[in-house]
């Protein structure tokens, strides 16, 4: 645990870098849901129904893959220097310090 005390983490993410991921995702959920929309009639609904289920079922992993590598591409870890080490241990009283940044 010494050795995690030496390195300061930061986490730069903020909204406008997933904001276009966000809009996509709702571009592909509308168009999903107008084709479900255009396939619909008294015999075909269950193909609607699926076709909004297999658009979604395929987007999501590719969603939580986009969101997942934009926040770890924005965690910085920098080592501190001894001065800071010794100051952020002694002041901190056992928690480890959160540096925010905006």
């Amino acid at each position: 645990m010494d050795k995690l005390s030496k390195y300061r983490v930061i986490c730069t993410l903020s909204f406008g870098d997933i904001y276009g991921q966000i809009i996509i995702w709702l571009i592909v959920i509308f168009i999903s849901l107008a084709t479900a929309l255009a396939l619909w009639s008294a015999d075909r609904q269950i193909y609607a129904l699926a076709t909004v289920g297999l658009i979604l079922v395929l987007s999501l992993p590719f969603l939580l893959f986009a969101f997942v590598t934009t926040l770890l591409n924005h965690i910085e870890i920098s080592p501190m220097d001894t001065e800071e080490t010794t100051q952020t241990v002694r002041g901190s009283s056992g928690r480890t310090p959160v540096e925010t940044t905006t």
